[in-house]
């Protein structure tokens, strides 16, 4: 190749390597109508980590647990490193790339007329290309590899908001469940109270044997509902256990969990700055984004390809001193495009045309989604304030019916039904207070869920880290655990079990019961 031809090539790679037609990321609108405000809003101001809005010392101990051991989350900051992986692969075909090469063999021949002759050969050599990016087409499926790596940090953070919510809404069903078990036991102290009076009545002649047989049923069902909420308690407390990457444990059973207040309204903001804060409507922003650069990349695909290789190389025989002598060089450039592909190429065009037309339309339905949710977390909140307000209304008004009822009962001026249903009738309001009360919490929680954004997070290692670095000592500990005899008995001596280890090159032992 001649030096003119050379220059010529490379003059056009720094041509092509500036231009060509390349598709810019696109800045999509939102899909939809937003509205210029909610329906309500408050003046507290927000803050990253919404759930200290609580005001709770213990819950915020366990959020930021749950931040660094539940396996959800960490599944997810997994799927971020693959993300930026491929993406860092898609980087590398923008790069020329440089292979080195080398080989020796010798060749023995025996014929009768020459006799037996050995021929040896050494080579060694360098080889590099380059795919210029005429079209784009590198260039725009890099930049999709990127775009799914800010898709899937979202993800991770859609994820950690998720997990907090949930643990700050198992926290307090486990206080809802705590007060139900104290309002069993005190009711259960009452009823027996009750069920002595109206045993004395009835011996007084003053009560019916039906009247004791019904608080003796009080009696036992108020003890059934007890069980049920230490049930409740038990559940709970393992559940909690599992989101904080725990094995499931009892670790909260002494623990008293109050019912937090839920305070003033926060100031939930614009409907636009709202769904911009929402990692999961950023989400779909970049996923469609990543689906029109893939688009663009499939249109480049139809275009011819230009690629330049170049080469070094040397050659000898025996001896291998002389391998550094003589030295072969090329420089080639190569362009290729289709001619006969059967439609395979537009029909992957149109493919992509409708991934990005199902982008647009997913992501529609994320923004709508997302302005629904938080509509009805600021109108479910606002009813359920209300809602809790008539309870307690109806509490203290059942209180004093009861007592009146009581005393009158005592007296012998009203039978013993009447006290029974304003007693039932009491109890029953206070299980639905403390039930309203944390679901009170429950509609603020799915408040924040609902309008939180992002906020720094510690992000774990890999697993392979995680179980070389911390946890070498417990393996070797169930190593050693695993130590059998020369007589395949088990070398802690456990009776009636035989057992055989063999150890084979990949280090695994293997036994056999």
């Amino acid at each position: 190749m001649n030096k003119a031809l050379l220059n010529s090539i490379l003059a056009g790679v720094f041509v092509t390597m500036g231009g060509g037609c390349r598709r810019a990321v696109q800045e999509p609108i939102l899909p939809v109508a937003v509205p210029e405000t909610f329906s309500v809003s408050g003046t507290r101001p927000m803050v990253e980590r919404w759930w200290e809005h609580f005001d709770d010392g213990q819950l915020n101990g366990l959020v930021d647990e749950a931040l660094g051991g539940n396996f959800d989350l960490q599944a997810a900051w997994d799927r971020l490193a693959q993300a930026e992986a491929v993406a860092r692969r898609a980087e590398a075909t923008v790069w020329p790339w440089v292979d080195w090469t080398g080989s020796a063999s010798t060749s023995r021949r025996d014929a009768k007329a020459t006799g037996t002759t050995e021929t040896q050969a050494h080579s060694l050599g360098l080889a590099a290309g380059y795919e210029v990016d005429l079209w784009g087409e590198l260039a725009s499926t890099r930049r999709a590899a990127w775009l799914d790596v800010e898709a899937q940090q979202e993800a991770v953070d859609t994820a950690a908001i998720t997990i907090s919510a949930s643990v700050a809404s198992t926290w307090y069903q486990l206080g809802e469940a705590q007060a139900q078990v104290r309002i069993a036991q005190a009711q259960i102290a009452a009823n027996k109270d009750v069920l002595e009076i109206v045993t004395v009545q009835f011996r007084n002649a003053v009560a019916r044997a039906a009247d004791v047989l019904r608080q003796r049923q009080l009696v036992a069902s108020t003890e059934s509902q007890l069980i049920a909420a230490q049930e409740t308690v038990e559940v709970l407390q393992y559940r909690l256990a599992a989101l904080l990457g725990r094995t499931p444990e009892l670790a909260w059973g002494d623990r008293p969990v109050g019912l937090a207040d839920v305070g003033e309204l926060p100031a939930v903001g614009l409907p636009t700055e709202v769904l911009w804060r929402r990692p999961d409507v950023r989400q779909g922003y970049r996923q469609l984004q990543a689906a029109d650069q893939r688009l663009a990349a499939a249109i480049a695909d139809q275009y011819p390809r230009l690629s330049l290789s170049a080469g070094v190389s040397t050659f000898s025989g025996a001896p291998v001193r002389d391998l550094f002598r003589d030295w072969l060089t090329t420089l080639a450039a190569n362009v290729a495009g289709p001619v006969f592909d059967a439609g395979l190429r537009k029909a992957e065009v149109e493919r992509q045309r409708a991934i990005v037309s199902e982008r647009v339309h997913g992501w529609s339905g994320t923004v709508l989604e997302a302005l629904a949710e938080v509509e009805t977390a600021l109108s479910q909140e606002r009813q359920q304030a209300m809602f809790l307000s008539s309870i307690r209304e109806q509490l203290e008004l059942a209180r004093q019916t009861y007592e009146r009822n009581r005393e009158s009962f005592m007296k012998g001026q009203v039978d013993y039904i009447r006290v029974l249903e304003s007693l039932q009738s009491l109890q029953a309001l206070e299980r639905s207070e403390v039930t309203a009360r944390r679901t009170l919490i429950g509609r603020r929680i799915d408040l924040y869920r609902a309008t939180a954004g992002a906020w720094d997070k510690p992000r774990p290692g890999t697993a392979g880290d995680y179980f070389t670095a911390e946890h070498a000592e417990d393996v070797k500990d169930a190593e050693d655990a695993l130590v059998i005899d020369n007589r395949g008995q088990d070398a802690r001596g456990t009776q009636g079990r035989d057992a055989l280890a063999t150890r084979g090159d990949s280090g695994n032992a293997q036994v056999s019961p």
